[in-house]
């Protein structure tokens, strides 16, 4: 029998509710033990994943878990245990082991729950659920549409590393003894493929994905197919290029993996610790004037959308770049508490980047930098936020006078971040949205480039 959204919402709100009385159940038992404060949470996710591989099953999964966390508090002690039995009795007993652990653990002056100030107690409705009831037998379909999809789309297409189809639903609860009991459900679907084609000369791999809170926003399989085997035949009888020194652009897909290096960097357990190569950059120009980076927590639908972090923290708009100054760190409330600073509900991660563009597209880019190197795959994890050295291997395309004229690889590009970050000249408007950052692709002026 098919079940109707409206039975979908009124399930999930009872799971809610079923989850917010195993907190409050927690909580007043951390009370009667003599706790003075505590904090408990949930998230507990359900869905299907499949994989295929020339249109066989290979895996098949129907998942559900999550798990109840509670933390509590005697002074400055800190004690934490976990179930995911949510009987009463098994309640009890997680609470119980965390005062035993409380009992054994240093006091830690920064240790507690978020100041009550920083809470939200009235948490927006942010579009984030929709579910959708998946029939396995046509995620599987999904799957083989899109391998056939990219076979039918060139005959250099000669293998598939699989196709895979996701579809999950959750809930996210959190309450404390400030009072604060908050919960939301939310949704995610994605559908990739990756591909194998081949010439004489080359062998090459590569993918395309599609993510999304609404199912029906995906893109469909066969264009995530034709888009991965697209990018596969592109990459087809790579070269090396020289050594020297050339402006790169990192296409839009990566260019979000330079702001993750700079999310480590400001993030409060970096700086307290003194481990970041921007310790002392707070209210310093680290980009050029023309770049900005708002977060935007609460846009509807947002892959990365919360009106409250995983301490209950409310979440808000926050200016980190601006005009190229960096105005924040990104602080959980121990790390606030360690550098005498309020929390900015960064618990559990970043909420929505959106870096600010220009008007020219990746052709544009690509005009705009005349001769250097396209970057579309970086591979090791040579980056040390401790200095900003930065070193990785890549892929890509050479472009000349303004145009692509081959596909490269076997390269390495180094830099240090600090200058990297400087010498950003300008980013485009192909914005990936399919991540925690929205980035166009990004110029750089100039790195090493290592080649032959």
């Amino acid at each position: 029998m098919q079940v109707t959204q409206q039975q979908i919402q009124q399930d999930i709100q009872q799971e809610i509710a079923e989850v917010k009385e195993a907190v409050s159940q927690v909580l007043a038992h951390a009370r009667r033990l003599g706790a003075s404060s505590a904090e408990a949470s949930m998230s507990r996710t359900r869905g299907l994943s499949v994989e295929t591989r020339h249109g066989e099953v290979e895996t098949l999964e129907f998942n559900q878990d999550g798990g109840l966390g509670i933390s509590l508090y005697f002074g400055q002690r800190k004690g934490s245990a976990s179930t995911a039995d949510l009987s009463p009795q098994a309640l009890q007993r997680a609470v119980e082991a965390a005062v035993d652990i409380a009992r054994y653990t240093s006091e830690d002056p920064c240790a507690g729950v978020a100041e009550a100030s920083w809470l939200e107690f009235s948490p927006a409705e942010l579009d984030l659920f929709h579910p959708h009831d998946v029939d396995t037998s046509d995620a599987i379909a999904s799957c083989a549409r899109a391998e056939q999809a990219a076979f039918d789309y060139d005959s250099r297409i000669v293998n598939s590393e699989g196709a895979s189809f996701s579809s999950h639903q959750g809930i996210k609860v959190y309450g404390n003894s400030h009072g604060q009991l908050v919960g939301y459900p939310s949704s995610r679907h994605s559908i990739s493929c990756v591909m194998i084609g081949k010439t004489e000369q080359d062998m090459q791999r590569d993918y395309s994905y599609s993510v999304h809170r609404d199912f029906t926003k995906l893109l469909s399989p066969e264009q995530v197919g034709r888009e991965a085997a697209e990018e596969t035949v592109a990459r087809l009888d790579a070269r090396q290029v020289p050594t020297e020194k050339v402006p790169v652009i990192f296409r839009a897909d990566i260019a979000s993996s330079l702001f993750g290096h700079l999310v480590s960097a400001i993030s409060g357990g970096s700086i307290y610790r003194q481990s970041s190569f921007l310790l002392d950059k707070l209210g310093q120009r680290i980009f050029p004037e023309h770049l900005n980076i708002i977060e935007r927590p609460h846009l509807l639908q947002g892959l990365a959308s919360s009106p409250f972090d995983g301490e209950g923290v409310k979440t808000r708009d926050l200016a980190v770049i601006e005009q190229g100054v960096l105005t924040s760190w990104l602080l959980t409330s121990y790390s606030a508490r360690k550098l005498g600073l309020a929390s900015t509900g960064h618990a559990g991660g970043i909420h929505n980047w959106l870096v600010q563009h220009g008007e020219q597209d990746l052709a544009a880019l690509c005009q705009h930098m005349g001769r250097g190197l396209l970057v579309t795959e970086l591979m090791g994890q040579g980056v040390n936020t401790v200095t900003g050295d930065y070193s990785r291997g890549a892929a890509g395309f050479w472009v000349e006078n303004g145009e692509i004229q081959f596909p490269v690889a076997e390269v390495t590009i180094a830099g240090n971040l600090k200058e990297m970050f400087q010498r950003i000249v300008a980013i485009g408007k192909d914005v990936d949205v399919r991540g925690g950052v929205q980035t166009g692709s990004v110029l750089i002026e100039s790195m090493q480039l290592a080649g032959n």
